[in-house]
């Protein structure tokens, strides 16, 4: 069985790449997020008590000492793992896994008891704690594919699944197959260096297929064994901060 694919009983396994040498920290692509899925903002207020609604971030890492300091880039947000420790944990069964490979998120279901959250590694799991107001005529900007989550729920980033139905409906109305790039989550699309890819890993024939079989290829925190769908391509221009 090829390596790649994680998920051999389900038709696709949705997956993401991400090229850090291209990744600039831009944060284009959480803007994209927010506005694809009607994320509010916490405002000055509520972040300076360490509070966030971010379903994806991107991370800094500094190397070097002044005045030679190099920043390093890297996009966190839901790793999508086929052995996703936030799933048993659940009392109500709001979080499961899809046969698409997505661990998805039943917000009807959800009563906010954090237990996801606690058992995610990667910290890509918010509470909602407050209902959010949209000013006028900013409520105007609202995705009506996406519901608008109030207070005592769980959210996170689930590689914007209304685009993935939009186009399994469109396909299968024009009786024909998904084809790898009919599918674009709001971030990849958004991404001005092309650093994000998106696709199905059980096509061999796809980029994001091609990409997770580089020997730049890695998981985030790969050692814990949960299966991520989020592969990461280490930097080639540098090496223990020096260029190679």
């Amino acid at each position: 069985m090829d390596p790649k694919i994680q998920n051999p009983k389900s038709k696709m396994q949705w997956a993401m790449v991400v090229d850090l040498d291209r990744c600039t920290g831009c944060e284009a692509c959480v803007v994209a997020c927010h506005a694809e899925n009607n994320i509010p903002t916490v405002g000055e207020e509520q972040a300076t008590i360490g509070r966030a609604m971010h379903w994806m971030r991107v991370e800094r890492y500094y190397e070097g000492e002044f005045p030679d300091v190099r920043v390093k880039f890297q996009p966190v947000f839901c790793q999508q793992c086929d052995a996703a420790p936030c799933e048993p944990v659940c009392p109500t069964y709001a979080s499961y896994h899809t046969t698409e490979g997505l661990n998805g998120q039943v917000y009807n279901r959800c009563i906010g008891t954090r237990y996801c959250a606690n058992a995610c590694p990667y910290n890509v799991r918010f509470f909602n704690f407050y209902n959010p107001v949209w000013e006028k005529p900013l409520h105007l900007q609202l995705n009506p594919d996406v519901s608008v989550r109030e207070v005592g729920v769980m959210e996170k980033c689930t590689f914007c699944v209304q685009r993935i139905k939009a186009a399994e409906i469109a396909a299968k109305a024009e009786k024909r197959e998904l084809k790898d790039g009919d599918v674009q989550p709001a971030c990849a699309q958004s991404c001005p260096p092309k650093a994000l890819v998106f696709g199905d890993l059980n096509d061999p024939k796809s980029e994001v297929s091609r990409l997770a079989g580089s020997n730049r290829a890695t998981r985030l925190l790969e050692e814990l064994g949960t299966k991520p769908s989020v592969i990461y391509l280490r930097r080639e221009s540098w090496n223990d901060g020096k260029e190679s």
